[in-house]
């Protein structure tokens, strides 16, 4: 795994955005969640968690007493802290961002409290605005909520609309991959230091892992059939994995084997790459005039096709609330509030509608302020969510649910290691074919489990 870079360490409300000692422990008696509790909340470095950082001490402990204590890290590092935090049942953290993969199996695991009854007493939370597709990801199969969407997200093209206005391009609603392989050699280099296209090239099974695998259902593969049967060397994720490689060594970022959802994120919005394949959830950031160098100059597509329909990924980054907190009454406050229509527009009224954390609610497409902030991604990010498949992501039956993930507790592991080859792959180190060769056996050591 990469040497990993810490956005930033323990950034509480008082002060996000500073550099500070680690937070300490959950630990204590239960309350009520009153004045001068505190509670320790763990979450992704993503745009939308540091707006939320800097919202809480003037909002929410100003309100109810709670102070919060943020720690904000790279995806990489998160899923890894997070993961040995609750599954060794330490308590330092009262409230982590999960996601739709972990938590019907943590849930499954007794590691998660369920949140329905807290959503249920809170009338102004409005547990039924909630998109239908975030609603079942996060729940157990008991229908209860084990964790409360912040935000959630399929993925999309993203383009300079300036520079393929400048080459006489049009880029279609609903392109095809090969499409757009085809504009990112025509777009590659139109700027000085501007490449064609940027696309996860950074290790993990939720950087690199997701966008690859999204190319991998759409070009006819999958990693496991049904029954079982691994995949990885199978003609159709070999296609797919090559397609990949090739497109972002040949027309990509520069650093691509290092380059994540943060990395393409920047390289897109300070003028760097023409296009970018990634979360919907990323044009809020590329709409915004105090960061973005494209802001108004963005447009966007569908997910890139070959064989399927759509190929779009599903995903919500949610609040979730380890059994071993002590403090589930004061978690569950800040839970309902930053999941609420209330934080929608708060960050709206404070930081800008583009901002919003959106892709959860239906009443948030409805807001006149948001429809019109959101004018030129709200409905492709809408009806991506909407047109999602986990069940059906691809061209062939499936043995779990998941579009851009295999919904096992061995995928965290698997897909890393496979990831990892396929990085070095796109450095140069290694062969695409010598990477999913590696891959395959690591695929048939975890069939085993399930056969």
């Amino acid at each position: 795994m990469r040497t990993r870079r810490m956005i930033h360490v323990a950034v509480t409300a008082a002060a996000a955005g500073s550099l500070l000692v680690a937070c300490s422990g959950a630990g204590g008696s239960s309350t009520s969640g009153g004045d001068g509790e505190s509670i320790n909340v763990l979450m992704v470095g993503n745009p939308q968690m540091e707006d939320i950082a800097k919202l809480t001490k003037d909002h929410f402990t100003k309100d109810t007493g709670i102070e919060v204590k943020f720690t904000i890290l790279p995806e990489n590092e998160l899923r890894d802290k997070v993961t040995q935090d609750v599954a060794t049942q330490a308590g330092q953290y009262d409230v982590a961002t999960i996601g739709a993969y972990e938590v019907p199996i943590w849930n499954k695991n007794g590691w998660l409290h369920e949140l329905s009854s807290y959503a249920d007493k809170d009338a102004k939370f409005d547990k039924a605005d909630l998109l239908k597709p975030m609603v079942t990801s996060l729940s157990g199969s008991d229908g209860k909520l084990y964790a409360l969407p912040f935000y959630g997200e399929s993925s999309m093209l993203m383009y300079n609309k300036e520079v393929m206005e400048a080459k006489g391009i049009k880029v279609p609603e609903r392109p095809t991959w090969q499409q757009i392989a085809d504009i990112a050699a025509k777009v590659d280099r139109a700027e000085p230091g501007m490449r064609g296209i940027c696309l996860r090239g950074l290790a993990g099974w939720g950087e690199l892992g997701a966008s690859l695998t999204t190319v991998v259902n759409t070009f006819g593969g999958t990693w496991f059939t049904k029954d079982w049967k691994a995949q990885v060397d199978s003609p159709e994720f070999k296609k797919a994995t090559n397609f990949y490689v090739d497109l972002v060594r040949k027309h990509g970022e520069a650093g691509a084997a290092q380059a994540g959802f943060t990395e393409c994120l920047n390289a897109m919005s300070q003028k760097k790459v023409a296009m970018w394949y990634d979360a919907t959830s990323a044009a809020g950031s590329l709409e915004d005039p105090s960061s973005s160098k494209i802001a108004g100059k963005v447009g966007y597509a569908y997910a890139p096709t070959v064989e399927t329909q759509s190929s779009g990924w599903l995903w919500s980054w949610a609040w979730a609330m380890p059994k071993t907190t002590k403090k589930a009454d004061a978690a569950s406050k800040f839970m309902l509030w930053a999941s609420s229509k209330e934080y929608e527009k708060l960050v709206g009224e404070k930081l800008g509608w583009s901002r919003v954390p959106a892709g959860k609610r239906a009443s948030t497409y409805a807001l006149p302020e948001y429809k019109k902030a959101a004018a030129s991604f709200g409905e492709i990010t809408l009806r991506s969510i909407e047109q999602a498949d986990p069940a059906n992501p691809g061209v062939q039956p499936r043995p779990t649910v998941g579009v851009q993930y295999v919904a096992i507790p061995e995928f965290q592991d698997l897909g890393t290691k496979v990831t990892q080859e396929i990085s070095a792959a796109i450095a140069g180190k290694t062969s695409v074919d010598k990477a999913l060769e590696d891959g395959q056996k690591l695929a048939e050591d975890v069939a085993k489990n399930y056969q």
